[in-house]
């Protein structure tokens, strides 16, 4: 480039090198192109088959997010999930109708202006940049939400001012605070037989019609946390309203936040949903809050990546699941937990779908390993009208413990032995092929099983604080 006369260094008659005509220079150089047109990069969409779209002339990282133009002036977003060789593959997050070949592909990343002189980054600080944010604050509370952050209620646009990224990353472990207190969910068979610590990651074992929603939503109306958070994830699109409106009820709904990923929205999608209640959920715990978060289901997050893997050709390995599947649980759960000392806390329940009712369905396999106990509901006890369906001989509570007193471990212990006791030998007992004075422990759990059995019923619309549980446990005079 020739440097125009008048713009050299200047020497003064000192001797001393002035160069305040180059700052001029680029700035005049910068003024005329800032009226330019940037220059917009582009790829072409080659195929669709089935969920995925690929697409040739680009080259991005995974994550990054894509709008494919159609030719009617519509649009349609996708993000990169994987690549082979110049092909990427992209996973569109709505309905992919009237998409043609030949389709314009380009990345949301190259539609902003060009960076001013002054102003270029580093390499990685350009990439993190390019991480998904999304707008979160106390504004969210009584609203609904989809997988992208678009409000689904009436209550107009949102207008939040904190911005946090969707994808996290966990901090050092040593870092979190212990589990230490624990949390009033309001209903007395988990409050005394199943102590739920603040932080706690618990999953809530069922199959289908077992009544897991009516006890997520005693949960979520009568806890004691601050903040509820409620990602409904690959539910039916009448089971979002129902869950609202009858479940939740307006009372749950005022501290709540749900963000709602029906079955018919693309995989994508879910997987985005499930990623934003968590993210929520972590911007309200770094605020002091005690957050309650509730998944249903971490089985259909599960569904979904199955589908993006092998869409993309993952093989599959355990029953139809990739890989990818067993890599991807433990790092939404691992988000959910204590925070740092001194900040709050998010107490998740997972809900796991078992097919067929089977304990060892794989992901249900899985969860029991990354989660700090688990709840298992009984479709026996389900269809004896018995609510809620828990199955305390199944169920267990790994951090219970180191949170409550040795006389309410002792006392929750005998209830569970009574129980069990009478349970093995219930059999025996309904045909009358058993002795009075032959046990006397079965004796004494013959006795007290209809108390027993009431103690563990809870009706939907009745709270039983934790102080109130323990009081009717101590009662019993196990």
């Amino acid at each position: 480039m020739t440097i125009p006369d008048g713009y050299h260094d200047h020497v003064d008659t000192t001797g001393s090198v002035h160069t305040p005509l180059w700052r001029d220079f680029l700035q005049n150089c910068q003024r005329l192109i800032e009226p330019a047109n940037s220059f917009l990069v582009s790829g072409t969409l080659t195929r669709v088959a089935g969920l995925v779209m690929e697409a040739v002339g680009l080259k991005l990282a995974v994550g990054t997010s894509c709008i494919v133009f159609l030719p009617n002036g519509n649009s349609v977003t996708a993000e990169v999930v994987g690549f082979s060789g110049e092909r990427l593959f992209l996973m569109p997050s709505g309905d992919i109708y009237g998409l043609t070949p030949g389709a314009k592909v380009v990345p949301t990343e190259y539609t902003g202006a060009v960076p001013r002189i002054g102003t270029l980054q580093h390499p990685r600080r350009r990439a993190a940049d390019r991480t998904k944010h999304i707008s979160v604050g106390p504004e969210l509370l009584g609203r609904v939400l989809n997988g992208s952050g678009d409000p689904l209620d009436r209550y107009g646009p949102l207008h939040c001012g904190h911005s946090v990224p969707l994808y996290s990353r966990p901090f050092n472990p040593l870092e979190r605070a212990p589990i230490e207190k624990t949390l009033d969910v309001g209903v007395r068979a988990i409050n005394t037989l199943l102590s739920v610590g603040r932080g706690q990651r618990m999953g809530l074992f069922a199959g289908s019609g077992v009544g897991k929603s009516v006890l997520l939503g005693m949960m979520a109306r009568y806890t004691s946390a601050d903040v509820i958070v409620v990602g409904l994830i690959g539910e039916r699109g009448r089971e979002v309203q129902e869950f609202i409106e009858h479940i939740l009820g307006p009372e749950g709904l005022a501290r709540s936040v749900v963000v709602a990923a029906p079955a018919d929205t693309s995989p994508l999608m879910r997987l985005h949903g499930a990623a934003y209640a968590t993210a929520i959920a972590e911007y309200f715990r770094d605020e002091g809050k005690h957050v309650l978060l509730i998944m249903d289901s971490l089985t259909r997050v599960a569904m979904a990546q199955r589908e993006i893997s092998l869409a993309i050709g993952e093989p599959p390995a355990t029953k139809g699941y990739p890989p990818s599947v067993f890599a991807r649980l433990p790092q939404l759960v691992e988000r959910a937990g204590n925070g740092r000392r001194g900040s709050g806390s998010i107490t998740a329940f997972y809900t796991v779908l078992t097919e067929n009712d089977d304990p060892n369905d794989p992901i249900a396999d899985n969860a029991r390993a990354i989660l700090d106990g688990h709840i298992v509901l009984s479709r026996r006890l389900a269809e004896a009208g018995h609510y809620p369906a828990i199955d305390i001989e199944a169920s267990i509570s790994r951090v219970m413990a180191s949170l409550v007193t040795r006389e309410q471990l002792g006392q929750a212990q005998r209830f569970k032995a009574l129980y069990s006791r009478y349970q093995r030998s219930h059999d025996l007992i309904s045909v009358g092929a058993y002795a009075s004075g032959s046990d006397p422990q079965l004796d004494r759990a013959i006795e007290l099983y209809p108390v027993l059995e009431s103690f563990l019923q809870q009706g939907m619309f009745e709270q039983e604080s934790y102080i109130e549980s323990m009081e009717k446990l101590s009662a019993l005079q196990l």
